[in-house]
């Protein structure tokens, strides 16, 4: 067997268009995945970090990771919570340059844009800062234009917390149940694509459940040990979990406000405005104030983070959308405050223009990471249920 450091010579640098590269890029690789593939042949001779998470384990199941498919699938797997480039020692300024977390990132990118449905809006994703800049304005000019059509004025007699007086039911259920419709279709084309790509095998019910728990308890936020991820420095901290946490389940609280206020819409024959104290008021309150403080947490630990973790082209991307929900929390609790008030039409105006921009930017931005995440990880529930070739002796 060579030693680590003849395998890792071997494998250093993409640059001079070296044997390594030259078999990569043959592989119809791109110049990040022929990176992540020269990183992980070092990973897969040191296996220092094999327990940190599931992207070490699945790796070493494969004697080789050069193939497209096996590159998105780790990419994918990756979260990016720095613990394995904390602890390499072949980390910059070493000259292997190992820094996974980064070379994962901008795979990962390149996974959206590859599997984007339409394939012409996959280019959304690398101008996404721009991209949610300008339907944020086109949302917002929109319901404020339509707000004066409707009422002539944004500042007018109190209304008793009737948003329909302002806009009916029916024009705002198919306004927005049109562009999430058209969201949830372009994701799920997009990862059904995904899916097949990476070959997954078949689904037991324990793998999916396993693969279920890990999504909803963002497992490996962990660093694979339980301390959490580390940051700006080498320290350990739980703060990107828990503002992961604060972030996914107030958004689910708030979907789920909107699920109960259309049932009881076309169930149960009730009306809006609903009481302070009704159950679809107390979901959207609730999960408003995690929406407040979750993103507004990662916006803070985005801002401190070293320039290692991560790729620095996407922080628009990341910025932008976390800044979009916290607008669309705010905005919406603003609303709940003042829906008695003569300004209640200003503030529906402002925040249906944020949720409009929220849901145009869907497919093409941040979100995408969960959905595609979430998939890796059930493949690696699946995985790991199969027999590994290499401890088995084969090829």
């Amino acid at each position: 067997m060579q030693s680590l450091e003849s395998l890792t010579r071997e494998a250093q640098g993409l640059a001079g268009a070296s044997e390594h590269s030259i078999t990569w890029h043959s592989k119809g690789l791109s110049s990040n995945e022929a990176e992540v593939a020269r990183q992980l042949q070092i990973c897969n001779a040191c296996r220092y970090c094999e327990g940190f998470c599931a992207v070490f384990p699945a790796m070493a199941r494969r004697l080789q990771v050069d193939s497209k498919a096996d590159l998105n699938y780790l990419a994918n797997l990756c979260h990016n919570c720095g613990a394995c480039l904390h602890a390499c020692q072949y980390a910059p300024p070493h000259e292997f340059a190992v820094n996974v977390p980064q070379a994962m990132a901008k795979v990962r990118l390149e996974t959206y844009t590859d599997f984007a449905w339409p394939a012409a809006m996959g280019s959304l994703y690398k101008n996404n800062g721009l991209t949610v800049s300008l339907a944020t304005a086109f949302g917002l000019a929109l319901f404020l234009v339509l707000t004066l059509l409707a009422t002539g004025k944004l500042v007018h007699e109190p209304l008793a917390g009737n948003f329909y007086a302002v806009f009916p039911h029916n024009t705002l259920a198919l306004m927005f149940g049109a562009v999430f419709g058209f969201a949830v279709l372009a994701l799920g084309i997009g990862v059904t694509r995904f899916w097949k790509e990476i070959t997954p095998g078949a689904a037991s019910a324990v793998a999916l459940g396993e693969a279920t728990h890990n999504v909803l308890g963002m497992k490996y936020l962990d660093g694979g040990h339980g301390q959490g991820c580390n940051e700006e420095d080498d320290r350990f901290t739980l703060r990107r979990r828990r503002f992961h946490h604060l972030t996914f389940y107030g958004f689910m609280l708030c979907f789920a406000a909107t699920s109960v206020a259309t049932l009881y819409h076309y169930v149960l024959g009730l009306q809006a405005p609903y009481a302070y104290t009704s159950l679809p008021v107390i979901l959207g309150t609730v999960g408003g104030i995690g929406l407040l403080i979750g993103p507004a947490g990662l916006l803070w630990l985005n801002l401190k983070r070293s320039p290692l973790h991560g790729d620095a082209a996407q922080k628009p991307m990341d910025r932008a959308f976390i800044v979009l929900l916290f607008t669309v929390s705010l905005t919406g609790l603003a609303l709940l405050i003042w829906r008695d008030t003569s300004y209640m039409a200003l503030w529906l105006a402002i925040h249906l223009g944020f949720v409009m921009a929220l849901f145009l930017t869907l497919p093409y931005g941040k979100f995408a990471h969960g959905i595609y995440r979430s998939a890796a990880l059930l493949k690696w529930s699946i995985e790991k249920r199969q027999p590994n070739k290499l401890a088995l002796g084969g090829d």
